[in-house]
């Protein structure tokens, strides 16, 4: 098998689920988590590995950058249309509600994630979409 930093998609998740996170956790430098949301145009299940971070007690963010393309990604999407969702931390999954961040918040949370992934600001020069930091609310 090749390196845990070469998964992507849904190889990553697939792994990272199979192992309960021991494989697919830690990815190129930082963190993973698996969002789980429920399609907004097919109702099924949609699994997503994300760069996140904690933020206080019970939330973590993660960035719907997709690469700095001018549409966001289809996770994002799904989570505009019904909020309620799950995480799975290495072996651990749990209730989340997201919501974007404020405008008051965002900096500091933008901040907190270029420190771990510095390519989040290239990503938000290479669009004019407004890259949103999504804040994933335990439940």
């Amino acid at each position: 098998m090749s390196s845990v930093d070469d998964l992507h998609g849904d190889p990553h998740v697939e792994e990272y689920l199979r192992t309960g996170g021991e494989h697919g956790y830690h990815w190129n430098g930082t963190e993973i988590l698996i969002l789980f949301t429920t399609g907004n145009k097919s109702g099924e299940e949609r699994r997503h590995a994300l760069i996140f971070r904690p933020w206080g007690e019970n939330a973590y963010l993660v960035v719907a950058s997709k690469g700095g393309t001018d549409a966001p990604p289809a996770w994002f999407r799904n989570l505009e249309a019904n909020p309620d969702a799950a995480v799975q931390i290495k072996d651990e999954r749990f209730a989340v509600r997201a919501r974007v961040a404020t405008d008051e918040e965002k900096p500091q949370m933008w901040a907190r994630m270029v420190e771990v992934w510095p390519d989040y600001d290239a990503y938000q020069a290479k669009t004019s979409r407004v890259i949103p930091v999504v804040v994933l609310e335990r439940v």
